[in-house]
């Protein structure tokens, strides 16, 4: 690797466990650097780190750094986290994940992926094109990526696919040759202060873009339309099924699993062709969204409409979204990331598409700040479910916030006319609440970025022990 000496002396990651930390470490132990890390618990992550060699210490202490050369921290850590104090205190060089991460990035081509939603997946669908395209990308992605069985992996060629986190404004030190934009809503509120402030983070994100790189923006999505007239000599791709996009996808047909559709391409010339018969294994509309994103990363790196056909036919998906978990009495149990109102929206939109009897949902809202600043939001995301069971919120280190919590979701829910929404206190509760309900065709669909996944991946064993 150019740049960094591999023997600067081991890089040390607090909070290794996080999705976004793990990546990153794992591509520069694959590149020969000494690394290492802390997290305050076990978890398949931590595990998965430790079977690839990298050494993860349980807990946070000044010890862990002592002989650390560079420390690591995510958007999660705060300056009085004792091995930042001590690092501090003994004049360790102290980065941000995304500054690594732009270092990383300064070394190759990079496809950054950037939006409130969709960015996981998106990513895991372009590193799938670039895969079946023989390019060979280096990835760091924000989920486990099923076909990699990891979030990251090193590849041979000189393009690089990231997902660019917004979360904290520090996506904005990344680069990228080409840029994705999915969509733009407000979120992380308690960074920017307001969604102005968002949406104008987007358009300097867009135009990092070098001028003879591409930024492919979603036409579907008001907000990023609305960046198209404030970006200047950067080139634009839309894409979407609005009419007017240059990549567009029409005829598009839920099938057992997924979707089948087409899509027609507006070449510069003003001329248009159409890729048939794209199978993509993923339900709901908004992931065929995602995957005309990645058609338009893929057409700009020159893979073939036949080879981009094939590597949807072989995508295998990405851990939590939309993952099937189980199945008891007849009924499915899903388990998925989302945790905003809209993504909830497009996750029980995906469900009702394809269940065969009832969408049960069940979400554990995430963080007391984005429950309370989006509440009329979500009290309104869950139409398309029958039933909805609401966890206690994942506090995420914040602090209860008085009329923020489960009951007020579900009294919201019913104010604005839903017929089946109730509390349940814990994974106990829940199971015995759904053995005692549920019916043969059920969907059962765990939704939030908490502990959640952990309940929905006992459900099956612990409603059949109650039934």
């Amino acid at each position: 690797m150019r740049g960094v000496a591999t023997d600067i002396g081991p890089i040390h990651f607090v909070g290794i466990g996080g999705i976004g930390m793990s990546g990153i470490a794992e591509v520069m132990k694959n590149l020969g650097y000494t690394v290492q890390g802390s997290d305050v618990a076990e978890g398949y992550v931590v595990q998965g780190l430790r079977d690839k060699g990298i050494a993860v210490t349980i807990g946070h202490a000044a010890a862990n750094v002592a002989e650390a050369a560079v420390v690591v921290t995510s958007t999660a850590i705060t300056r009085s986290n004792p091995e930042v104090e001590a690092a501090l205190e003994r004049r360790i060089p102290v980065v941000r994940r995304a500054e690594m991460l732009a270092e990383l990035m300064r070394l190759k081509s990079t496809v950054a992926v950037a939006g409130t939603h969709g960015k996981t997946t998106t990513t895991s669908m372009v590193a799938a094109l670039l895969d079946a395209g023989g390019i060979d990308p280096t990835v760091i992605n924000g989920g486990i990526i099923n076909s990699y069985g990891s979030n990251a992996r090193l590849g041979a060629s000189d393009w690089m696919v990231v997902e660019a986190d917004e979360s904290d404004g520090s996506f904005l030190r990344l680069d990228g040759t080409i840029a994705v934009v999915t969509n733009i809503d407000p979120e992380h509120l308690d960074h920017y202060g307001s969604f102005d402030a968002v949406k104008d983070a987007f358009v300097e994100f867009v135009e990092n873009v070098p001028f003879y790189g591409a930024a492919l923006l979603c036409l579907d999505h008001p907000e990023v339309q609305n960046v198209l007239p404030r970006v200047r000599d950067r080139r634009v791709v839309t894409y979407g099924f609005s009419a007017q996009a240059d990549i567009r996808g029409v005829d598009v047909t839920p099938v057992p699993g997924g979707n089948r559709f087409a899509c027609v391409v507006r070449e510069r010339d003003g001329s248009a062709r159409t890729i048939e018969g794209i199978e993509l294994p993923m339900p709901g509309r908004h992931n065929v969204q995602n995957a005309l994103a990645a058609i338009g990363v893929a057409l700009e790196l020159g893979i073939p409409d036949a080879t981009i056909q094939q590597g949807f036919s072989a995508f295998g998906g990405v851990k939590r979204r939309f993952t099937k978990v189980g199945e008891v009495a007849d009924a499915t149990i899903i388990d998925d990331y989302g945790h905003h109102p809209v993504e909830i929206r497009a996750v029980l939109a995906a469900a009702r598409e394809g269940a065969r009897g009832r969408v049960i949902a069940v979400v554990q809202p995430h963080r007391y700040s984005r429950l309370g600043n989006l509440m009329e939001d979500f009290q309104t995301a869950f139409n398309d479910a029958d039933r909805v069971l609401v966890t206690p919120v994942y506090a995420a280190g914040e602090a209860p916030v008085e009329g923020v919590d489960a009951q007020a979701l579900v009294d919201g829910l019913k104010r604005r006319g839903h017929r089946s929404a109730a509390t349940v206190t814990d994974a106990d509760a829940l199971a015995d609440e759904l053995a005692a309900t549920i019916q043969p065709d059920d969907m059962i669909v765990c939704l939030g970025a908490g502990d959640i996944t952990k309940w929905a991946a006992g459900l099956a064993t612990a409603i059949g022990e109650r039934r």
